[in-house]
This record gives C-alpha cells, sequence and structure tokens, in this order.
C-alpha cells in the first residue's frame, strides 16, 4: 500500500468523521506533505510524538464534519505510475484547490514551484 495515499486518504476520512486529530505511522516526507498542507490552509498543525521506532505523526484538522477543510483528494502519482511536470506546464487544480509537488527544493505546492521555477513529481491534488 502507498503510505502517502493512506496518510491523504487518513486525513480526509477524519475530518468527514469528525474528530479533531488524525493519526498515523511517522516519516519526514509525511511531515513534510503536513507542512505544506498547514501554509495552504488545510489544516491546524502537527505533531511528532514517540521516540525512535515508534514515531506518530499527529495532524490537527481544521475545520468540523459540516465544513470540513478538505472536501476531496485525487492521487495523482502512484508507486506504480510517476508523474512529473515541468514549472511551465503546473497550472491551476481544476477543483479549485492545490496540488502537492516534491521538487528538488522540498516538498511545496503548484504555486510555490511556480513562483520558485521548479517542476516535479505530482503527489495529489487537494481541493
Amino acid at each position: 500500500m502507498d503510505p502517502i495515499s493512506d496518510m491523504l486518504i487518513r486525513i480526509k476520512n477524519a475530518q468527514t468523521a469528525g474528530h479533531d486529530t488524525a493519526l498515523m505511522p511517522y516519516s519526514q516526507l509525511k511531515q513534510e506533505i503536513a507542512k505544506t498542507l498547514e501554509r495552504a490552509g488545510f489544516i491546524a498543525g502537527t505533531d511528532r510524538k514517540g521516540k525512535r521506532v515508534r514515531k506518530i505523526l499527529e495532524v490537527t484538522l481544521r475545520g468540523g464534519k459540516d465544513a470540513p477543510a478538505i472536501r476531496g483528494v485525487k492521487l495523482l502519482s502512484t508507486p506504480g505510475l510517476r508523474r512529473y511536470l515541468p514549472y511551465r506546464e503546473l497550472r491551476r487544480a481544476p477543483h479549485g484547490g492545490m496540488y502537492i509537488l516534491t521538487t528538488p527544493k522540498g516538498v511545496m505546492s503548484g504555486s510555490e514551484a511556480r513562483k520558485q521555477k521548479v517542476g516535479g513529481e505530482l503527489i495529489a491534488e487537494i481541493w
């Protein structure tokens, strides 16, 4: 199973269910994606808990069951099919949300990548 898609779906499902936080296994890439979501205003914050092997990433959600901040997630890259875009081909997300990319300068949103003129691997579209 893809750990990044698992993370995004856990956040979406926790928000739909009306939870305040979502817990998932920690990785540095997941934390960087969560920070990007926090900068864009989709989540309230992140916190790493635990030590050594049992690290957990706790994501504090924004909004509630009536008005969730994340209404949908579309996964664009999978382990079997990676999708890359140069910065010139980055457009606005069709659903009015944002793209998440991994670039040589780190994980960032599509608008940040356009401003810094870097392309990279498309991970997901969030709206």
